[in-house]
């Protein structure tokens, strides 16, 4: 329970923690954020760090000059990029087995068939458009190596994902986190941020639910 409390602490409270992490370890944050930034879309069983809320908070330092921008859009897009193709490789080699029984805690029927409908849906672009999306950012490109997508197909759509993304995020932090009303409500804006990426999968478990009633 108490790390429970100290890691939602973290999430509404990041922007202090990033400025105090930053103070402390100086260059080596770099490689510490792109390690969470691989995670969060290179294991499948990491959906739940906070990618959007985390780059709109280093945005925010960036602009005061607390972290490099230019460090930034060079290393993280790489690291989004990696996490991506590394997904994509498991789902590969283990997709079919790790979904085998369909009953575990994130490899279950219900994930795969949220994030194969995803994929069928939109096709190659869905590698792209998951990006924007918890969840999916972490288990398309998973069922994207499952179904077969080759390197060669997946991997231009994966650099636009994964750099789109960064920038987006990061620069929305860099022009509003520090204008005095956002920061002066960065928690409130931080769950706002939360609550709007946390929509398509609250849309899709009441549709789940509908459908189990049915």
């Amino acid at each position: 329970m108490e790390y429970l409390l100290l890691s939602l602490d973290f999430i509404r409270h990041i922007d202090v923690y990033l400025k105090q992490i930053v103070d402390q370890y100086e260059i080596w944050v770099y490689a510490l954020i792109a390690l969470i930034i691989f995670c969060e879309v290179g294991l499948v069983v990491a959906p739940f760090l906070p990618g959007d809320s985390m780059l709109f908070a280093i945005g925010a330092l960036c602009a005061t000059g607390a972290m490099d921008i230019s460090i930034v859009l060079s290393v993280f897009p790489i690291a989004a990029i990696c996490g991506d193709n590394t997904n994509r490789f498991l789902g590969v080699k283990i997709g079919h087995r790790a979904f085998a029984k369909g009953t575990g805690k994130f490899f279950n029927t219900h994930n795969y068939n949220k994030a194969h409908n995803f994929f069928e849906k939109f096709g190659p672009k869905a590698v792209t458009i998951c990006r924007f999306l918890p969840f999916f950012r972490t288990f398309v490109p998973f069922v994207a190596g499952m179904s077969g997508m080759s390197f060669k197909s997946f991997f231009p759509w994966s650099i636009l994902g994964g750099t789109g993304w960064i920038f987006l995020c990061t620069f929305a932090g860099y022009f509003l986190g520090n204008i005095p009303f956002i920061k002066a409500h960065f928690e409130l804006v931080i769950v706002c941020i939360l609550c709007v990426s946390a929509i398509p999968a609250l849309v899709e478990w009441i549709k789940h639910r509908k459908e189990s009633h049915l």
